[in-house]
Parts: structure tokens; sequence; C-alpha cells
């Protein structure tokens, strides 16, 4: 079971390097449908999980001059404070209870149906950015639907692990379509690092965390990270994401119905 979860480790993270979508889309269902995980813990483990993997590629992009801290801030603000709301009420409800891990698992679904949708669509919610319907009262209240967003990440994120990466991403390039495609990219995952961390933090406090498993996912993702990224660019991805898509479709649907 330990070489299992290793080399899906390598998997999902050979896939992240690859394209750039967010381990937890990948790593959480696995964790829960493959082997059997609880999903309360394959959240929990995922979340300190993300925090890690993705705090090497936040120096990267900082260096680089690709994040936007004033940006990072306002998603923090509304998304860091919806994490603990959301953790405080599955403390309440009992994270051993049938009931959350119903709801971790519906959270779950609706998540990774939505980051296929970011994954189909992001140059299409990036054009309507620059001039869909709307533009005007987003630049007065860009602020505000900022903060918004990121408390609905922030939910989602604390409940399923799931919508730091490509739903971040594709909310950001409809928010802010000026801005260049790195920066996004940069902010979202600078965004991530924090929320993912106090995330999986109150699910440490919940105990809802496998420190066993977490050290074997990391040993599998780090060397997979690293020779998606060689790769990247080599492969088609007008075929990869779509793929990828597709599988999230079909998963998050099984998870809600």
């Amino acid at each position: 079971m330990e070489l299992g979860y290793a080399l899906s480790g390598l998997l999902v993270g050979f896939i992240v390097g690859l394209t750039g979508v967010g381990g937890g889309s990948l790593m959480t269902p696995m964790l829960v449908m493959i082997f059997g995980v609880s999903p309360a813990t394959a959240v929990g483990t995922d979340l300190l999980y993300a925090s890690f993997t993705k705090a090497t590629g936040v120096w990267v992009h900082a260096r680089k001059g690709n994040v936007e801290w004033k940006l990072v801030g306002m998603m923090a603000a509304g998304s860091i404070p919806a994490a603990l709301v959301a953790l405080v009420a599955l403390h309440f409800l009992g994270v051993d209870s049938h009931r959350v891990s119903g709801l971790i698992t519906g959270s779950l679904g609706i998540a990774l149906i939505l980051t296929a949708l970011a994954i189909l669509f992001k140059e299409k919610l990036q054009g309507l950015g620059k001039h869909g319907a709307g533009k005007a009262w987003r630049e007065r209240h860009i602020v505000a639907a900022t903060i918004v967003t990121g408390a609905v990440i922030g939910a989602l994120v604390a409940l399923s692990s799931v919508g730091a990466g490509a739903v971040g991403v594709a909310a950001l390039f409809w928010l802010f379509p000026l801005l260049p495609a790195s920066r996004i990219v940069g902010s979202d995952i600078a965004h991530a690092v924090p929320l993912t961390a106090v995330a999986g933090l109150g699910h440490f406090y919940m105990g809802t965390v496998d420190w066993h498993l977490l050290g074997n996912l990391l040993i599998g993702s780090l060397p997979g990270i690293y020779l998606g990224s060689l790769l990247s660019g080599r492969i088609a991805e007008r075929w990869l994401r779509p793929a990828l898509a597709s599988m999230l479709v079909l998963v998050g649907a099984k998870l809600v119905l």
C-alpha cells in the first residue's frame, strides 16, 4: 500500500507538472475511490500536501515578479475566514459522521465538475472579462468581487481540498483579464499556499491528517512534478486537457449522484 501511495503521488505530480492542474482535483478522489481513505482524511492530508508542493512554486514565481501581492491579499481576505467557518462547521457536525462524509463527498464532486469547466473554458472566461457584459460593474466593485470570490474558493477548499487551482485561475482570468497569464498563475499559487496551510492545520486539529500517508505521497510527487515540468509543452494540451476534464466530470458526477 505504501508503494501504491508513492506511485499515485508520482502520477499526480507528473500530471500537475505537465498541465498545471491542481493536485487536489486528482489526488483526493484517488485516495477516496481507489484506496478507500475516509473523505475527511483524504481532504485533510491533501491540503497539507498541496501547501508543501506549492510553496516552492511561490518562491519561483515571486523571484520572477509574477505575484501580485495586493491581489493575493484581497483573495485571502475572503478565503481564509470562509475556510475557518467551514472548518468550525465540520468540527461541530463531527468529522467522522456520515453526514459530514456525505457533505465532503458532495462538495468534492461539485468542485471537480467546476474544475473541469474551468479547464475547458478558461480562455472564454478571459475573453468575457475583457469584452463581456458587466465589465463596468466589475471594474467599480473589483475589490468586493475578489473578496467574495476568495470566500467561495476558501469554503470549497476547506470542504474538498479542490478549487484553489484551476477554479481560482479561471475566476482571476475573468476578474483581471488584462493581467498577464504568468501573474494570474503566480498570484493564484501564492494565494493557495496560506489557504491550504490554514485549512490543512484545521484538519490536523480535528485529527484528519495522516502524516504517514502524506510522506508517501510527497516521495512520489516531487520527482513526478519535476519530470512533468520537463515534458511540459511537448505533449499537445489540446488533447490532454479535454481528456483530463472529461475524467474529472465523470468522477465528479459519480461522487455527487
